[in-house]
């Protein structure tokens, strides 16, 4: 049989079981089972919620006060007469386009110029490669300039990207959406545009990918999640999207994402490491990552709210560029937290997201956080004497490889501390408060399955943070940007230093490269890459990508490949 209340305290204190507090919860628990369990009676019509200060008292332990039996009663009157107008807020229909109107800006170290700065396409002498196999790994910056020339088509490519989606998605599982009939409509627009003089850049003609949280007309947009899988948006076109068909780029696939952009476990399985089929690719720009480390598309668009670049570039070998918050509008494109939501490119080196970057970022009227800053590129930064923060660890200077590196292209090696706990504090705080009111509509529908099982007790968790409480870790978070400034007032980039809570919640733009492969451990242990991140100041870009272009010219890292011959069905396990 259930216990009763004396029954729960005594089983509570034999136990040693909680304070006064949880005690009082588990009674209003009890209370609220006693009740359901009472014989039913005849329907009455509904009649308004009445709080008692009995309920107060028992809730006290959420906002951590405790209050005199008078401000019991105070405040239960004034929650009944506030219940009415919560429950008609309820019924207001709130889409997940639909944003707050206040909005998060993160702190510029200097007064903002405007203006999107120049960028001007690489120059080179390039020849088609002689397969099939070096044209798909070929970078950005060498097929724009094979399809400037007319030595290669938009079709061929196109054609190319289409049947490596096709082969090699069964076992790496990265795509959701396989866009053939509008990627070779698009690739014939390009070549004849192309043939009549009108060149559009250095993306003309060049497929891409898109994670599939980026709406695009004619396709549906999953958000990875069971619940949606069969969502669309009708003529809704996500202005990522809008900017890069303007820029003569050929969308091939919606990619994979983690459900609701959490992981690399999606509606329809787990999206594959092309390094190691048997092992994920970290999300949750899963399927973006996976399809440009295998040579699939030349680049793909990935967002980030807290390392869903970052993370999937480090375990499979990309380029992965998370601008400054505001970089890049994402109108149209699921939102997960407001104030942290942020898209870029994913690519095979720093060139290619530089421009990559250069086609999508700028300001937006469709979202209000977008804004113009100057980007240049190829970047005028004089390297020698440019100062790189490093987080101080237990390894010298002198015995981490990248620190000599960097330090032989001319620059100048500062120590840095960055505020890491202060950020660790309040991150959950803010990240589960704005995606519990995004996806508002699931916990309080009901909903238990079909978007992920790690979003079920968040959301439900996310319901008894209170405003309070999110305003004050907001106040908490304009404390850690202005430490952030202080840090960066010494340096002019940093590299390293575990800091995905703290920029994510500044602002600050990092750019994560691969470093070198990794064998793991065992008989049957395979190699892996491994990361770089170099982060920037506020709207730095040009900076920060001169840099990691510069290190990453010098290692020559990312010019490795995955074994494909190695990405099937049967090593997946599939």
């Amino acid at each position: 049989m259930p216990l009763d209340r004396r029954e729960l305290f005594a089983a509570l204190s034999a136990l040693g079981i909680g304070s006064a507090t949880f005690h009082r919860a588990a009674a209003a628990e009890v209370e609220r089972l006693d009740d359901d369990k009472k014989e039913p009676e005849k329907k009455e019509p509904e009649k308004p919620k009445t709080i008692t200060a009995e309920m107060v008292k028992n809730a006290e332990w959420v906002a951590g006060i405790t209050l005199s039996d008078d401000d019991r009663k105070a405040v239960a009157a004034a929650l009944t007469r506030s219940m009415g107008t919560l429950a008609a807020v309820r019924k207001d229909p709130l889409p997940n386009s639909v944003g707050p109107a206040l909005h998060f800006k993160p702190v510029e170290s200097a007064t903002p110029q405007t203006g999107r700065g120049a960028v001007a396409a690489p120059k080179r002498d390039a020849k088609k490669p002689e397969s099939d196999d070096d044209l798909a790994f070929a970078s950005v910056a060498t097929l724009a300039e094979l399809v400037r020339t007319k030595k290669v088509s938009s079709v061929e490519l196109t054609r190319l990207a289409l049947a490596r989606l096709k082969k090699y998605d069964p076992a790496l599982l990265c795509v959701v959406s396989l866009t053939e009939e509008l990627a070779l409509k698009q690739a014939e627009a390009a070549d004849k545009l192309l043939a009549a003089g009108q060149y559009r850049g250095p993306l003309h003609g060049l497929p891409w990918g898109a994670k599939d949280l980026i709406a695009y007309p004619g396709y549906k947009t999953t958000w990875g999640a069971e619940h949606y899988k069969g969502q669309e948006f009708g003529e809704a076109k996500a202005t990522v999207a809008k900017k890069l068909d303007d820029a003569g780029a050929v969308l091939v696939a919606k990619l994979t994402l983690g459900a609701l952009a959490m992981g690399d476990q999606w509606y329809g399985g787990m999206t594959r490491n092309p390094w190691n089929v048997k092992q994920g690719s970290s999300g949750s720009s899963a399927g973006s990552c996976s399809a440009v480390a295998a040579g699939l598309v030349p680049f793909a668009i990935g967002s980030e709210t807290l390392g869903s670049i970052v993370s999937p570039s480090t375990r499979c070998g990309t380029t992965g560029l998370r601008p400054t918050f505001g970089r890049v509008s994402r109108a149209g494109c699921m939102t997960l937290c407001w104030t942290m939501d942020k898209l870029g490119p994913i690519c095979r080196s720093v060139e290619d997201a530089a421009l990559v970057f250069a086609a999508v970022h700028g300001s937006d009227p469709a979202d209000p956080t977008a804004v113009d800053r100057p980007f240049d590129w190829p970047g005028k930064v004089e390297l020698k004497g440019l100062k790189v923060g490093y987080v101080e660890g237990q390894r010298k200077v002198d015995e981490r490889a990248e620190l000599k590196a960097i330090k032989d292209l001319g620059c100048e090696l500062v120590p840095v501390k960055l505020p890491q706990q202060e950020a660790l504090r309040i991150v959950s705080t803010i990240l589960n408060a704005e995606c519990t009111a995004a996806f508002d509509e699931l916990p309080r529908g009901g909903v238990r399955d079909g978007y992920g099982a790690g979003w079920r007790g968040t959301f439900q968790q996310g319901q008894f943070i209170t405003a309070v409480e999110y305003i004050r870790a907001n106040r908490l978070r304009t404390e850690l940007m202005n430490k952030m400034a202080e840090v960066m007032t010494g340096v002019d980039v940093y590299v390293g230093g575990n800091d995905l809570q703290i920029t994510n919640l500044t602002g600050h733009p990092s750019v994560c490269l691969p470093n070198g492969l990794v064998k793991g451990r065992g008989e049957n242990a395979v190699e892996t890459p491994s990361a770089l991140v170099f982060t920037g100041q506020i709207h730095g870009e040009t900076t920060l990508l001169a840099v990691a272009h510069a290190y990453q010219q010098a290692t020559g890292h990312h010019l490795k490949r995955p074994p494909m011959d190695q990405v099937t069905k049967a090593n997946a396990g599939l």
